[in-house]
């Protein structure tokens, strides 16, 4: 078990922060969670789980990612609403990778939904 910090930025472990989510041993309780699990699955190249917590009405037949993209960090901005006892809720957050070497950044509002007590990504606003 790797002692380093989780891909998402927060100081616990991998294996004790977003990896139980994307495992399945353990359900996100807020939309913050969720958000920060799904960048650590962008990070671990896990398409079963990003496609598993997207929204029904809003989900692609499939995620591209790309050997080529390293993520570099996650930083939390802000966001409304999306705690334990919401239904929706907003996480805006900037993601840094490179591509081919290349620096890039990913400024998005994303809305989430609580479906049957899960909580789902909906779609996002660009920055």
């Amino acid at each position: 078990m790797s002692d380093s910090p989780c891909h998402c930025g927060q100081p616990r472990s991998f294996e004790l922060c977003c990896g139980p989510f994307i495992r399945g041993e353990a359900v996100p309780e807020t939309a913050e969670q969720l958000m920060r699990s799904r960048y650590s699955a962008f990070v671990e190249q896990d398409e079963p789980y990003l496609l598993d917590t997207w929204h029904p009405d809003t989900r692609p037949s499939r995620v591209r990612l790309s050997k080529a993209q390293r993520w570099l960090g996650l930083s939390i901005k802000g966001g409304e609403a999306g705690g334990a006892l919401d239904e929706t809720g907003t996480v805006e957050f900037v993601a840094r990778y490179k591509v081919v070497g290349r620096g890039h950044r990913l400024h998005e509002t994303s809305r989430f939904e609580r479906i049957a007590g899960r909580w789902y990504y909906r779609d996002g606003d660009h920055h």
